[in-house]
């Protein structure tokens, strides 16, 4: 382990991609993989990791550009949600996995869902962690643009040190001082490529609101109570017998990191119905 990733595997894809990930190793199903969200790594899952192990194998990776994972970005510097959508079915491929269910956490989310339309047979499952099948509104989109101007002017690490502290509550900015320089910590791990790859690739996504109200399998949204990046009625915006809705009081966009034990216990809840 290092500081910028709990990836203790290495797979190199069909594609010369080389992707880290973390596997817990459990000779058992569910097969459950979690997705980090922007300027993450699978370091962002640290303290659910080992509960989860305990009905699931897990595996947790880290995106193309992003903890050790190599960089490579696709046209025009972009890496669209369907690029690491064929880097998660390539690897599941590798590891001679038929069905995983997927969990993505925002930028995490935005993927699962490209790999729900593309790769859904794939799927035993999936679902949004902090995260939306909406696109970006203009403000949004314009944002992606500052975000990746201020990468090429100043780096990664001066940018991560601005966003990271907006995915917590405001509570927990001030409470949290050790957890929210951690996940910049981590964050500085990405490189310039990937953040700008994948800053590019969300402005363009579109809507997949369909994704969701046409799946046919267990799904799972996640949202924190408190969350000032994607709100709640963002995440939760279907419900029906097969979709399992879970709100985290006392948290922002980083439940598994703010809240971990009941985030685990919301996600055990789900994937115990997998079994």
């Amino acid at each position: 382990m290092t500081k910028l990733s709990i990836a203790n595997q290495t797979v190199t894809l069909p594609s010369g991609q080389s992707i880290a990930y973390y596997d817990s190793g459990a000779d058992t199903t569910p097969v459950v993989v979690l997705l980090h969200g922007y300027c993450g790594s699978s370091a962002y899952w640290e303290q659910v990791v080992e509960p989860l192990s305990a009905k699931a194998r897990i595996l947790a990776l880290d995106l193309r550009g992003h903890g050790l994972s190599s960089g490579e970005t696709g046209p025009d510097e972009t890496n669209a949600m369907e690029l690491y959508a064929d880097d998660l079915a390539a690897m599941l491929d590798q590891l001679k996995i038929n069905k995983a269910c997927v969990l993505g956490h925002s930028l995490g989310g935005y993927i699962t869902l490209a790999f729900a339309q593309r790769y859904g047979e794939k799927l035993s499952a999936f679902g949004l962690v902090h995260s939306t099948p909406l696109p970006d509104s203009d403000a949004a989109k314009e944002n992606r643009d500052n975000a990746v101007a201020a990468i090429r002017k100043d780096g990664v690490a001066a940018f991560v040190e601005g966003l990271v502290p907006k995915l917590y509550s405001p509570d927990n900015k001030s409470a949290m001082p050790d957890q929210v320089e951690r996940s910049i910590d981590i964050g500085k791990g990405t490189s310039a490529a990937g953040a700008i790859g994948a800053a590019k690739g969300m402005k363009i996504r579109p809507d997949r609101s369909e994704v969701l109200k046409n799946a046919n399998l267990p799904v799972l949204l996640l949202a924190g109570e408190q969350d000032q990046i994607i709100p709640v009625e963002r995440t939760f915006v279907i419900e029906g017998p097969n979709v399992s809705r879970e709100k985290l009081a006392d948290a922002g966009h980083m439940g598994m990191v703010e809240r971990p034990e009941p985030f685990a216990e919301a996600v055990l809840r789900f994937i115990t119905k997998l079994v």
